[in-house]
């Protein structure tokens, strides 16, 4: 966010938890998600954003992801209906075009939830571990202190913080953690630390940002 002039972190926890909202009505992949809002972020980190053009950079960012993991992905039209045309489809594919540039058609990238399946599979953690470290992936995805840590390390800190909270009897567990996401378990706590901090913030009925909690 310090590239930008015009648009700050509160803005973009409101257009990410909008994009939460899109993303579930038009019934897409997991995997979308967090590709749409890597877009986001390495887009913005390069190239200052105007405010009336921020949701514009959110629609085309998630129409990018749908592209590059959705078999049958939503049409440009889809994205101009949900914005309730403040944008035309010409101004859609002119921004594509711009986050296509800018990010040199890079769009393999590691995601959270990547490393989250891969932790819980081997772990063999139960089914309920599993979909609170996903909420609190998803929780992440709000709050900009989670780019401070590598996919990896974020998704290992929501797997110990998800086995805590549910409290599982396995013992071992954190120990095959560290040694399978190559961590120390006090990195993981640190970076747990900030989980903490982020459920706190948007966990609850207190914020405005209820999508994900909905969801």
């Amino acid at each position: 966010m310090k590239t930008q002039s015009d648009i700050n972190e509160k803005m973009r926890g409101i257009l990410i938890d909008w994009l939460i909202e899109v993303h579930l009505k038009f019934k897409l992949l997991p995997e979308t998600l967090y590709l749409t809002i890597s877009t986001i972020d390495r887009y913005l980190s390069v190239a200052d954003v105007h405010r009336s053009k921020l949701q514009l950079v959110g629609v085309t960012s998630m129409l990018i992801a749908c592209k590059y993991e959705e078999i049958y992905p939503p049409e440009v039209r889809d994205f101009v209906y949900i914005t309730d045309k403040a944008y035309t489809a010409e101004e859609v594919l002119e921004m594509e075009v711009s986050i296509l540039n800018a990010l040199e058609f890079n769009f393999t990238v590691p995601s959270i939830l990547k490393f989250i399946d891969r932790y819980i599979k081997v772990l063999e953690l139960d089914a309920k571990t599993y979909m609170t470290a996903k909420y609190l992936s998803e929780l992440s995805l709000l709050d900009v202190k989670y780019l401070k840590s590598l996919p990896s390390r974020l998704a290992a800190a929501a797997v110990y913080l998800s086995v805590k909270i549910n409290k599982n009897a396995d013992a071992n567990w954190n120990q095959d953690l560290c040694e399978l996401s190559r961590l120390q378990e006090k990195d993981i706590r640190e970076t747990a630390k900030i989980l903490c901090s982020i459920l706190k913030s948007y966990g609850s009925d207190k914020t405005s940002l209820q999508a994900v909690r909905k969801k």
